[in-house]
């Protein structure tokens, strides 16, 4: 599998990027959308997305077991690891050890498959430390995922205000 990793802060124009770079791959990429529907607030937010994209768009809905997206060499954009990895975490009962062991074997199983996958992910831990340690927990879980996901990439890019930067 090609790996493109794109990582940034919030409202950084990660998923914009990730999508223009997943329609020069390809006129019908998939959509891997991880998102759970948390509030009202949220589900705005990924409405804003779906309009944003056109009807050549696959579009799936994956909170958690990636591997049953069949890319068959296709292009796919995952957007995005940190709310995946959210999913794990809520669902190992805030266990960071085994979130980050059932996250890592999805993503080996997924990765396994031939095409490209454009990956979008938050680079947490630039700001505020977190005074609790369930949110100290996850930092630690969602930079090492970051951190295995990433070094499979053959590229990858950080956002900074919209502008990409290559760092690999």
């Amino acid at each position: 599998m090609h790996i493109i990793y794109i990582s940034g802060g919030q409202r950084s124009g990660k998923s914009e990027f990730a999508e223009k770079l997943a329609l020069k791959y390809s006129d019908d990429p998939f959509y891997i959308a991880t998102s759970r529907k948390w509030d009202a607030g949220h589900e705005e937010r990924i409405k804003a997305h779906q309009e944003r994209r056109k009807e050549n768009w696959r579009n799936v809905e994956e909170e958690k077991f990636i591997s049953e997206v069949k890319l068959d060499g296709g292009t796919a954009l995952l957007d995005c690891v940190t709310l995946w990895i959210t999913n794990f975490f809520d669902d190992a009962a805030y266990n960071g050890e085994t979130a980050l062991k059932e996250a890592m074997k999805e993503w080996d199983l997924f990765q396994e498959q031939e095409g490209i996958v454009i990956v979008v992910s938050n680079e947490l831990g630039m700001g505020l430390h977190p005074v609790e340690k369930g949110g100290r927990d996850f930092l630690d879980l969602h930079g090492k995922i970051n951190q295995y996901i990433a070094g499979m990439a053959r590229e990858a890019y950080f956002m900074v205000s919209g502008n990409p930067l290559k760092i690999k």
